[in-house]
């Protein structure tokens, strides 16, 4: 189901493994732009109402997540704060058309990488030697991201055909995989 040209390599979990506190903050960033970009969305594209009830329930769900994120933060005493965001998604962004409808499309499809991507590193979490309660927590939220990503996709196919949709999906997927193979070695969910 997950549109992703490649797979994560191991090294990454390797990393990230290495500082669980680091990738749980940048975690907890994750969630709150991905509530934010669907809020984002509704706020831009008010002509749009298919968009409308779908990314607010994205919303509150992604807040939820965030919400999750920072109580196992604390729990491990630390707290939530500034942290400089990996290149992934401005990189994805230069990929957006910028005439309507394409831009709507594009976003909506980068949207679905996004949380496709999310969902594939949630999985190598769950199976890796995170520990508990991490490793069920990251495969309880292995169905939330996958629903997401196919929201997305069902939302980009009410905007355009579905052969438009996947045209457009499989260059941006490959330019994904292009971004993260040349993303530098941080501790981040998208490096």
């Amino acid at each position: 189901m997950l549109k992703l040209a490649a797979a994560t390599a191991p090294a990454w979990t390797d990393r990230v493994l290495a500082d669980l506190d680091t990738l749980l903050i940048d975690h907890a960033h994750c969630e709150k732009k991905a509530a934010g970009m669907a809020i984002n969305l509704i706020f831009q594209y008010p002509h749009h109402a298919f968009l409308h009830a779908p990314l607010s329930r994205l919303a509150r769900e992604e807040l939820v997540h965030f919400e999750q994120v920072l109580e196992i933060l604390a729990a491990r005493g630390h707290a939530f704060g500034a942290q400089k965001p990996a290149p992934y998604a401005g990189c994805l962004r230069k990929e957006v058309r910028t005439h309507e409808p394409a831009r709507l499309l594009d976003l909506l499809l980068i949207c679905a990488l996004i949380e496709a991507r999310s969902c594939e590193r949630f999985e190598c979490l769950a199976n890796s030697e995170v520990g508990e309660p991490l490793r069920s927590f990251y495969a309880g939220l292995l169905a939330s991201e996958a629903r997401h990503h196919g929201i997305y996709v069902r939302l980009a196919r009410e905007l355009a055909p579905a052969e438009e949709v996947e045209a457009r999906l499989r260059p941006l997927a490959l330019r994904e995989a292009e971004i993260l193979a040349d993303a530098p070695d941080w501790i981040r969910m998208h490096a």
